[in-house]
């Protein structure tokens, strides 16, 4: 039997925002009680010891959260659903109609969608003649080392929007964000099938927890002609 709800947090919310209130306060608003012979105070603080802090409770699902000892099913689906509100609030679209002007920009615009991700995503941003984003194509997902990239299938997705140029992006889900062996050859073969094709490659990113890499700003990408 779960206990009553408890009222410091929220009394410490109202009266200091939301800003001031710690990790596991704010997990314990959201759980709304505790379990038997622990105050949801002790299960908030112990969740977030046993998932490693918040970032542990943002990279888990519900089926696995709601395993944990004192959450079950109605917590769990609580606290995912928050984080993914939390996440849609977070998320920068695209500026249609205003130029996308360095590496930083695109990290910005889908990191809060690609950072976490638990499997991988390769995206590409279609761009008009003035580098303004068009459209935003996943062209692959794949799992926890790879997805499978076909640069006919991506350029095929490009040219329906009529892209004059092109900002490739996927995730590590590693959360490293420095490039394989692999990502380098892919973006190669991209460069060159956008240069046979009329599609300027401007650049890919690589984005992870720990940060992300431009190959642009690497000095790995040549321009496409």
């Amino acid at each position: 039997m779960e206990m009553s709800t408890i009222e410091g947090p929220r009394e410490r919310m109202r009266v200091v925002g939301t800003e001031r209130l710690s990790d596991a306060e704010l997990l314990a608003l959201l759980l709304g009680t505790g379990a038997r012979a622990e105050p949801v105070s002790v299960l908030a603080s112990r969740i977030l010891h046993e998932l490693g802090g918040i970032a542990g409770l943002r990279r888990i699902g519900a089926g696995a959260l709601e395993q944990l000892a004192g959450v079950g099913p109605t917590k769990a689906s609580r606290i995912v659903a928050a984080i993914e509100l939390g996440r849609r609030v977070a998320t920068r679209p695209l500026p249609r109609g205003e130029r996308i002007g360095s590496s930083r920009d695109v990290d910005a615009a889908l990191r809060p969608r690609l950072a976490d991700a638990d499997a991988e995503r390769f995206v590409a941003i279609a761009l008009d003649a003035k580098n303004r984003p068009v459209a935003e194509v996943e062209v692959a997902r794949g799992g926890l080392s790879a997805c499978p990239v076909s640069p006919s299938d991506v350029f095929r997705s490009l040219i329906k929007e009529a892209a004059a140029g092109v900002v490739f992006v996927h995730n590590h889900p590693s959360g490293e964000p420095s490039p394989s062996a692999e990502d380098v050859e892919l973006t190669e073969r991209l460069r060159a099938a956008g240069e046979l094709l009329g599609v300027r490659v401007l650049d890919h990113v690589i984005i992870g927890r720990e940060g992300y890499f431009s190959f642009l700003d690497a000095g790995l990408l040549a321009p496409t002609r």
